[in-house]
């Protein structure tokens, strides 16, 4: 590759927002070149609910997911500090991440999962890394605490949300938008689970608009499963339920900073329900073309709900410009694609056959 076409290629999100990041000259950069994600106008969407929609589509990142962003700037960081292992909990995707940069670090990588409750092919993304999995028998919040306490008693780094390097990573989403846009829009919607994305992004945009790059601040407007929504609830979930696994979380790590944002911001938190979320998943894919995990669909869901509503909300949105978040590839989870779709037609190889099934004259 010639030296101008390296100039010019993206570089990842430390070289590309070194400056509003906290690393040195001596931070190793450990990067798969994640960020720089599409900011794509969904026209559908936008006529449905009277808004300007745009998806930022974060499941175009190396593993598929947002969890990238934070991650190459964890793993940069626990490296800097002479870590030799990195330790998560996770419902999927974060597995799938910690493992990849740990691989890309030279790092062993221990994730700690639900049992039988974490999508296949996320699974195979942490094995294909080599990751070590540990199955445990309880949530994802007990991995979560089992996971802290390998961190706090032995030399280990731990690299879930609760880790500021993480946030500080997630949060070089919004300076994008804000790239994208021009500015910060109206609002923006996103899934909650762990609720370390909806924390990045208002420390984003909050950052973007002391840098004098955003006139404006967004309305945070965050959505989570009706059977995993404890924000929305004000209590703990013992038993989160949700067909979107990757926000199937009854304790969010990040429960508190993402109330100041929904405060801050004068947004929401809200729930909606499978049956919604499913319904938003299937209308990504099948008249935007775009293909999510189903908790990817949850701010999407959130958006039509408020829409449909007719209230203040809204009127607020209406004619300017949203953004959604989408998390994750569809290719993570795509068992409910599969579900919906209508069955496949068997014929034999037959051109007359085969033009009559599609319709062809």
């Amino acid at each position: 590759m010639s030296d101008i076409a390296l100039a010019t290629s993206w570089r990842g999100v430390i070289e590309e927002f070194r400056d509003q990041l906290p690393v040195t000259t001596d931070t190793p950069v450990i990067t798969l070149c994640e960020g720089g994600t599409p900011l794509l106008y969904a026209p559908h969407l936008s006529e449905l609910t009277g808004a300007q929609v745009y998806l930022k589509v974060e499941g175009a990142n190396p593993t598929g997911s947002f969890k990238d962003r934070g991650m190459t700037l964890a793993v940069s960081k626990a490296v800097e500090a002479g870590s030799q292992a990195l330790v998560c909990s996770s419902t999927g995707n974060t597995a799938a991440s910690a493992a990849a940069y740990a691989t890309r670090a030279g790092l062993t990588c221990a994730v700690l999962l639900p049992r039988a409750a974490v999508a296949a092919g996320k699974v195979a993304q942490a094995l294909a890394f080599g990751a070590t999995l540990l199955e445990v028998e309880g949530s994802v919040d007990d991995c979560l605490v089992l996971a802290t306490q390998l961190s706090e008693k032995y030399s280990v780094t731990l690299v879930n949300s609760v880790n500021p390097y993480r946030i500080a990573g997630q949060r070089t989403a919004a300076l994008e938008v804000v790239e994208q846009l021009g500015t910060a829009p109206a609002a923006h919607f996103l899934p909650v689970g762990g609720a370390g994305n909806i924390t990045a992004y208002w420390a984003g945009y909050r950052q973007a608009h002391e840098l004098g790059w955003s006139t404006r601040l967004p309305m945070m407007c965050g959505f989570q499963a009706a059977g995993a929504a404890p924000i929305v609830r004000d209590e703990l979930v013992v038993n989160p339920q949700t067909v979107a696994s990757a926000i199937r979380i009854g304790n969010p790590a990040s429960w508190s900073s993402a109330v100041a944002a929904r405060d801050e911001s004068g947004g929401l938190i809200a729930a909606v329900s499978d049956e919604q979320i499913l319904a938003a998943h299937r209308l990504l894919s099948s008249v935007e073309a775009v293909f999510v995990e189903p908790a990817s669909a949850a701010g999407v869901a959130g958006l039509l709900a408020v829409a449909e509503a007719s209230g203040a909300t809204a009127e607020r949105l209406r004619g300017h410009s949203v953004v959604c978040t989408v998390t994750g590839n569809g290719l993570k989870d795509p068992e409910w694609a599969v579900r919906a779709a209508p069955p496949s037609v068997v014929i034999a190889a037959d051109v007359q056959l085969a033009a009559n099934v599609l319709t062809l004259h």
